[in-house]
């Protein structure tokens, strides 16, 4: 058994012949790119890149597995170097009466997507691009998924646009069948303890993904996975928490740097308070044009006072990206990068005094005190990061 770096939710924004994908990613998210720059920069593992049902993009995956420059791994998945990529899907079903919702499908290889992708074609307008309406019941794509021996798992689940308790239900078992679900992800804005405030979570195994819209933002989110290889095979195990397969831990933001963590006014642009939860009006200018932030969702639907953390929930470390750290602009960075390779090696492997030896003892003190969750940050919401406020 080994332990694995994953993140399994980064789209692409166009092909290499420029035809759009995710139309607000950015253009130089390719597949290829995409599993470049995972392998020789990040130190990602495993990745799942999520756009993989285009035809367009199969295309491509096919010309480079002629070549050889890519293989398809045994057990499922697509190899790039040091790197193991999932083929993935995102779709948006909307059942009526409720909200838009996203799920992540993920399929075992080429073949079973390109199938897939022909089965989506008769239910939907535009199979080529991400993210698009499925016109189709939700468990009816849940039955679609699972019958080619695929993988369902609900995207961002608490964010206020499009996601299952965020804007389609109060509860998951409204939209889909409980027994057909992999495992959720919980998106930027929340974190392990917040989803313990819903029992019906309890069963399932969390993940923590990127949601990558540019290849720097790779791995702000990701997951440690311990597996016997790195396979679809063996994530599936892992999600199961089967044969000692299962995930270690889970390294996201703090919920306070996610852009949709607290309730914020549309009007005079204000983040509410955080001793006030649930509101129908801004507090500061009286307005009603308010998006509701993720912690306030997830306290009005809750049916726990206090949290509850199930035994086999692996533990959540709030991991500050790189690209939040004062000061710490590109050419230190690349620095970094040319010392220790990847980021996985600088946020976890590389020593306080080897950090200090290429940027300075208050730079490398700032990543070391990311590492045990110490830095000070202050509040996101509507649609705004929060930020790691400069100590110095």
């Amino acid at each position: 058994m080994k332990a694995y770096y994953a993140d399994l939710h980064i789209h692409i924004g166009r092909t290499e012949s420029g035809k759009a994908v995710k139309i607000s990613a950015a253009n130089d998210l390719t597949f290829f790119n995409i599993a470049s720059e995972a392998s020789e920069r990040k130190g990602m593992e495993i990745i799942g890149i999520i756009d993989c049902h285009s035809t367009a993009v199969q295309e491509e995956i096919q010309m480079y597995l002629a070549r050889g420059e890519m293989t398809e791994q045994e057990g499922g998945g697509i190899r790039y170097r040091d790197t193991v990529i999932l083929l993935g899907s995102e779709i948006e079903v909307r059942d009526p009466g409720m909200g838009a919702a996203h799920l992540l499908a993920y399929m075992p290889d080429l073949a079973t997507m390109q199938d897939f992708t022909g089965w989506m074609k008769g239910h939907m307008k535009n199979v080529e691009l991400s993210s698009q309406r499925i016109y189709v019941p939700a468990r009816t794509l849940q039955q679609e998924v699972l019958g080619r021996g695929g993988i369902l798992i609900p995207a961002h689940i608490f964010t206020p646009h499009k996601s299952v308790y965020g804007s389609a239900s109060n509860r998951m078992a409204h939209l889909l069948d409980l027994d057909g679900i992999a495992a959720v992800e919980l998106g930027l804005s929340a974190d392990a303890e917040m989803a313990g405030l819903i029992s019906e979570l309890d069963r399932y195994t969390i993940l923590t993904n990127s949601d990558a819209h540019s290849l720097a933002k790779i791995g702000r989110e990701y997951n440690q996975i311990q597996l016997a290889a790195p396979s679809y095979t063996e994530f599936m195990k892992a999600l199961r928490r089967e044969d000692g397969r299962k995930v270690l831990a889970n390294y996201g933001l703090n919920p306070r740097l996610g852009k949709y963590h607290r309730t914020y006014c549309g009007d005079c642009e204000s983040i509410l308070d955080e001793s006030v939860t649930t509101v129908e009006r801004c507090l500061y200018c009286g307005s009603t044009k308010i998006v509701r932030g993720v912690m306030d969702r997830i306290l009005a639907i809750a049916d726990r006072a206090e949290p509850a953390v199930p035994e086999h929930r692996p533990p959540y470390r709030y991991q500050v990206p790189l690209e939040f750290i004062p000061g710490l602009g590109p050419k230190k960075r690349a620095q970094l990068l040319a010392r220790f390779s990847t980021e996985m090696n600088v946020l976890h492997r590389a020593s306080a005094e080897e950090l200090a030896d290429v940027i300075g003892e208050e730079l490398a003190g700032y990543i070391v005190k990311a590492r045990s969750g110490e830095l000070a940050l202050e509040v996101g919401g509507g649609g705004r990061y929060g930020k790691v406020k400069n100590q110095s």
